[in-house]
């Protein structure tokens, strides 16, 4: 699993139009939020998952070095398979190491719902949908977690 994790100061995820995640960290009183993409691949598993949400939860990248933890930070998650793009060979990227949606869509849920089981504020995109999402870069802050 890989998650590209974006300190922000908002963000949004729309389908159609319509916005289907939200997350505003000043209307919960922290000065940041986290966008957490979110990649599956063939082997992770629930346990994957569960561990990553952990190390999302308590990472220390917010002000003060703090964590989403310490200040009850907002987190969007949205799934992203293009983040086990191969772009080794040619100009065409190959999509294999990404597991397919049977697989990835429970574990994506999976790490949302481990967040809010440890206390999180949680917003998401929609699953194998188009999405357009808006976001407010802070720092800026962008990590990649693998697990």
């Amino acid at each position: 699993m890989r998650i590209l994790l974006q300190r922000v100061t908002m963000a949004t995820v729309s389908v159609d139009d319509e916005i289907v995640g939200r997350i505003d960290p000043a209307a919960h009183g922290a000065p940041h939020g986290l966008l957490a993409l979110v990649g599956v691949t063939h082997d992770d598993t629930e346990a994957t998952a569960k561990a990553l949400a952990d190390k999302l939860w308590r990472l220390r990248v917010l002000d003060g070095e703090r964590s989403a933890a310490d200040l009850d930070a907002p987190i969007l998650v949205v799934s992203q398979f293009t983040l086990y793009a191969d772009t080794a060979k040619g100009r065409r990227p190959s999509w294999s190491a990404a597991a397919p949606g049977a697989i990835a869509e429970p574990l994506v849920d999976a790490f949302a719902q481990a967040l809010r089981d440890l206390g999180a504020t949680v917003a998401t995109g929609r699953f194998g949908a188009h999405m357009h999402i808006e976001l407010i870069n802070d720092g800026p802050v962008t990590l990649l977690l693998e697990g």
